[in-house]
């Protein structure tokens, strides 16, 4: 039997002040949760001790405050509200247009729903089943339709007024849930046949904005106030840290927090003379809120510690390296069912084998065409990697999206160093050996570890009895190449 409750706790559209939070969080300290949170769609997750789940229910039905138990779960309303002024400047969607959308949703939706503005790259666009996303028409929007366990996007062959979002969504809802309706064109001719909404035609396709991540984390000047992003590596905050958060933003009149997909968190409106007491805050707890931007630019399913080590496996690799990867987004996907958000996906092959070991676990590389996130459009990279090998992979797809001839970053510029100047000769790059059947390859720098073999063992000192683990080629079947020219095969 679990010794703990994963419960899930709402913030529609992200948002929750930092008052009801704080009722949440007395509750969990005093049912002795030490960490809680944020997930993938800006909902508060938290470990309950069976121990204190009884006391806890009960509070929570006092405060009214409603959670979902991990077997049943009712999807958060996402939204790109986080990112309005500080992000996006130039958009009629303004904090208010927002709040008058939320407040239409008097019913608590199944479907997930996005709600998104169209000049922003911070939040994913489909990731939902609903995904609404502003149009340059004020106050209409784009619907893109996702069904359930589906990866097929359907356009909404209208725009949709903003006053009728919430109608339009639940009656979608009624007709994919209840009815079954699960093609796109139906959807809409239903739509139009018994509901009466305002729309116009779409008079241009959506325009996606080239993806490139803000920088989320730590204390930035907005105008004439700061706001304040905090990620964890673990993914976990302290309850008492957010108490304490909640405490100052209470004491000094902020009324908003805001909770992000990338499962961090952001304090808006932080007066000057106020910096020292979150600067106070922060060294108590040791919060770091400078992270590399490698590490920032991840998703990792909700409550997935094979994830997490997977992510650090390979940014370890990065640094390292020494790679950039700015422009670019990573997710890992472990589970057949989930939704991820990323130019670049890791996804776990999929065994019949429940109990084989870890070390046999193989994985494959995939990528957008044009490296948004927001693509569908997924090419296949590399399939049957093993683990070891994710990060040398990884840093050859990352020199294929820089020396793409579309990267908008190119100029026509001849630099003075040779080795930089694209007419010099080629610069020689580090060796490895890979099997000509399979592809899977052998890293001097690795070794193998499955087969015994120690790092920093030269190839021609392995044994002429060694096989690929993958594919059990001899060694003689694998054939030198250059690394960097590992990108060129199956790009």
């Amino acid at each position: 039997m679990a010794s703990t409750e994963l419960i899930y706790i709402n913030f529609k559209g992200g948002i929750v002040s930092p008052g009801y939070l704080k009722e949440v969080l007395d509750i969990a300290a005093s049912a002795k949760v030490e960490h809680v949170g944020f997930g993938l769609r800006q909902q508060l997750m938290m470990e309950v001790p069976q121990k204190g789940f009884a006391s806890f229910n009960k509070a929570c039905k006092e405060k009214n405050i409603q959670f979902d138990r991990e077997q049943v779960t009712i999807p958060n309303i996402v939204s790109s509200y986080q990112a309005a002024g500080i992000f996006t400047t130039d958009s009629w969607l303004r904090e208010g247009v927002y709040k008058d959308v939320f407040n239409l949703f008097d019913y608590t939706p199944k479907l997930k729903v996005n709600i998104c503005d169209s000049t922003q790259s911070f939040v994913p666009f489909f990731t939902g089943h609903l995904n609404w996303i502003s149009s340059d028409s004020s106050h209409f929007w784009y619907l893109y339709i996702r069904l359930p366990k589906s990866q097929t996007v359907y356009c909404f062959p209208a725009l949709v007024y903003t006053n009728d979002l919430a109608l339009v969504s639940k009656h979608l809802e009624k007709l994919i849930l209840s009815e079954g309706v699960t093609s796109g064109q139906e959807l809409y001719k239903q739509s139009k046949e018994t509901l009466h909404f305002i729309s116009k035609p779409i008079d241009k396709e959506l325009e996606m904005p080239k993806f490139s991540l803000p920088y989320y984390e730590g204390f930035n000047k907005h105008d004439n106030t700061y706001w304040l992003g905090i990620y964890r590596r673990d993914q976990l905050f302290s309850v008492y840290f957010l108490i304490d958060l909640c405490n100052i933003c209470l004491q000094t009149k902020i009324g908003e927090l805001y909770t992000t997909p990338w499962k961090s968190i952001i304090i808006k409106g932080i007066e000057s003379k106020h910096r020292n007491l979150w600067d106070y805050i922060l060294g108590t707890y040791r919060i770091n809120v400078r992270h590399a931007a490698n590490e920032l630019n991840w998703q990792v399913e909700d409550n997935n510690e094979e994830g997490l080590m997977l992510k650090r496996h390979i940014i370890r690799h990065f640094d390292k390296e020494d790679v950039r990867t700015y422009g670019i987004s990573f997710a890992v996907k472990t589970k057949p069912s989930s939704s991820m958000f990323g130019s670049v996906i890791i996804r776990k092959q999929q065994s019949k084998n429940a109990n084989r070991l870890k070390s046999l676990d193989r994985f494959e590389i995939l990528y957008t065409s044009d490296f948004n996130p927001n693509s569908s459009n997924y090419k296949v990279f590399r399939k049957d990697v093993e683990k070891d090998y994710l990060g040398i992979y990884l840093v050859s797809l990352c020199k294929f999206f820089y020396e793409r001839k579309d990267f908008e970053g190119s100029v026509s510029l001849e630099t003075s160093h040779p080795s930089l100047n694209p007419a010099a000769e080629p610069v020689s790059s580090k060796t490895v050996h890979q099997c000509k059947h399979c592809l899977s390859i052998y890293d001097e720098t690795l070794g193998d570890g499955e087969n015994g073999i120690l790092p920093l063992t030269s190839f021609n000192d392995i044994p002429d009895t060694y096989k690929c683990p993958l594919c059990e080629a001899g060694k003689e079947d694998f054939i030198t190449v250059e690394e960097s020219s590992l990108q060129l095969q199956g790009a």
